[in-house]
């Protein structure tokens, strides 16, 4: 990154700045991880496509509101030999270092978070009438827009629709679902990404190099993985790292100051929990606990080495990454040609739920102990259907009958052996269980054969909004059936996933009851999201369309005009269409003897 942020801002009086302040980026060529929004900003103002409004949004640290400044300064910027916006900023321009330093009068920042109510936006509202004291544009910078009020947003969005000329809006959030779908419409929006590690390991390398601090590329690399994308947590996390090591940053001061897990380590555990050494595997923990690992983490980057090692069997080019350590690079790509999909997966959905139970727990060590313990019992525990399969063709077990499990785990190097019934047995072998199939043999006395199991009835298909109505008919769920009628539009169904926008006055519980009835009535698992596009027509606005549709061609139907002309002031009020099974029925019944005096609803 270049120095232009240190010229810009200046160097504080008699203190020590934080990395991530004296190394802030002063323009778009030191922005680092967001090159798409560059493109994108460098083509629209080469274009003079500029747009009124801008939504900048991503996680913390990012740099959003760094971006917005910086966006800010080109908007405004003027040379001796420049006098319009421009994304080049490599020559210090006559507003940009006010501007970047907070402090000009014509670009105005507003943290949403403290000023929530609609007079701080009526105060706005009423300076945008006025043109710039100095600068070309009047900019308005409000990071956190999201905390603004409801009439807050209400208040601002004529203004945002239409402003003057001379003013332009930039907004920064972390939550962007948050802000109203009004307001981003008059938006053009930006996501910041997440920055790659690899990027960011770099970009604290060549800090180091200005700071002329020693620094070790494990060390980098830990750091990295700490700030989860995040340039200032990466830069705070840094500054840190320098002050606790004096000056020296190290992989084992870096790993002591946040609690982490030894690398190294973790493969060594990762190994005998996959050899279903349970003694190896709670020795290897307790060794990195004792020197002052957290079990949380430990679990944690036992998780991410079990997903390297997975991404590694179908993606072996993930090996390049920069933040992983030699260590992990050959292992893991070790353990990916030796293991399965299967253990590596169980192993996965094992440390998912373990690691919120270690979590929750008042005794962390022991909760961590137990789920290692469940997963180097399961590390070579066949599944059901592999159990089956290795039955040999023609045996009871595979003309239907369902192998039984014992509750004693498989020891490595002990697996089951291939014989031709289902049952399961248990025999101890030095001071281990293992679990063996067992060969047929008549039924005792006493004991009766379990039942056929009885097949899981097949999952009700749900193709449209009006299958989901139907089923809530067939349930007699008749308030589901008005809400869903009312509130939700369909963008997007497929069997397990359903996507809908909901109508601003929908209930707040409306996607959690929609999952709750289509997993009861289907049989199956659903992923119910609430999608950003506006979808299409709610139930029933269908059917209020299609009655008024059928209305109309009522009344333009000759029969019809002739009764209306008839009686004076009637009217069509309803049609009635009967489906197809009606008309069946009442052409295989005998027509009926008319009546002597039909009644005419008017």
């Amino acid at each position: 990154m270049s120095d232009a942020g240190n010229d810009l801002t200046g160097k504080a009086a008699g203190g020590y700045r934080v990395l991530a302040r004296k190394y802030r980026p002063a323009d778009f060529s030191s922005l680092i991880g967001q090159e798409p929004m560059v493109r994108t900003l460098t083509n629209a103002f080469s274009t003079g496509r500029i747009a009124q409004a801008w939504m900048l949004t991503g996680v913390r640290g990012v740099g959003k509101t760094t971006t917005a400044r910086i966006l800010a300064r080109a908007l405004n910027y003027k040379t001796d030999t420049t006098d319009q916006p421009s994304v080049d900023l490599s020559v210090l321009g006559e507003h940009c270092k006010a501007i970047m330093e907070g402090r000009h009068v014509d670009v105005t920042e507003m943290d949403a978070a403290s000023h929530t109510g609609i007079d701080d936006i009526r105060e706005i509202i009423e300076q945008v009438r006025y043109a710039p004291v100095s600068a070309r544009y009047k900019v308005y910078i409000i990071d956190e827009v999201h905390m603004l009020s409801t009439q807050a947003f209400n208040g601002l969005l004529k203004t945002l629709e239409e402003p003057p000329p001379h003013v332009k809006f930039i907004f920064a959030t972390t939550e962007i679902r948050k802000v109203p779908i009004t307001v981003l419409s008059r938006c053009q929006r930006f996501d910041l990404r997440r920055v790659d590690a690899s990027m960011l390991t770099e970009h604290m390398r060549g800090i180091a190099g200005q700071e002329a601090i020693a620094v070790d590329d494990e060390a980098l690399a830990m750091i990295a993985r700490a700030a989860e994308g995040s340039v200032r947590d990466a830069l705070s996390i840094f500054d840190q790292a320098i002050a606790h090591g004096a000056g020296t940053v190290t992989a084992e001061q870096v790993r002591s100051m946040l609690g982490l897990a030894d690398r190294a380590r973790v493969v060594e555990l990762f190994e005998s929990l996959m050899k279903g050494d349970v003694a190896a595997a709670l020795n290897a923990f307790r060794a990195q606990y004792d020197v002052g690992a957290d079990p949380v983490a430990v679990l944690t980057d036992l998780a991410e080495f079990n997903h390297l090692v997975t991404r590694l069997r179908f993606v072996p080019s993930a090996a390049s990454d920069a933040s992983l350590s030699q260590e992990e690079r050959s292992r893991g790509a070790e353990f990916a040609k030796t293991l399965s999909v299967r253990v590596l997966s169980r192993c996965w959905q094992m440390l998912l739920k373990g690691i919120p139970e270690v979590q929750s727990s008042n005794r962390p060590v022991s909760a961590a102990e137990m789920v290692l313990i469940r997963i180097a019992h399961a590390a070579d525990l066949p599944t059901l259907d592999e159990a089956l399969k290795s039955l040999p063709s023609g045996s009871p077990a595979s003309a239907g009958a369902v192998a039984r499990q014992s509750a004693a785990p498989v020891q490595p190097g002990n697996g089951a052996s291939p014989v031709s019934h289902s049952r399961m047995a248990t025999t101890a072998s030095g001071g281990g269980q293992t679990m063996r199939l067992v060969e047929p043999t008549e039924n005792p006395v006493g004991f009766t054969a379990s039942p056929e199991p009885v097949a899981e009835a097949p999952a009700v298909p749900v193709r449209s909004l009006e299958d989901i109505a139907a089923l809530a008919d067939s349930h007699r769920d008749k308030l589901f059936k008005v809400s869903l009628k009312q509130y939700v539009r369909l963008v997007r169904l497929e069997p397990g996933r359903l996507d809908v926008a909901l109508t601003g006055d929908a209930p707040k519980t409306l996607l959690g009851d929609l999952t709750t009835r289509l997993k009861s009535w289907t049989g199956r698992q659903w992923i119910v999201s609430l999608s950003r596009e506006e979808g299409g027509q709610t139930l029933a606005e269908a059917e209020t369309a299609k009655r008024d549709n059928a209305i109309l061609d009522a009344r333009s139907d000759p029969a019809v005009a002739a009764i209306l002309s008839r009686f004076p002031g009637a009217k069509v009020i309803d049609v009635r269409i009967p489906n197809a099974s009606e008309m069946q029925s009442d052409e295989d019944s005998p027509p009926s003897e008319p009546a002597e005096d039909d009644d005419i609803d008017s």
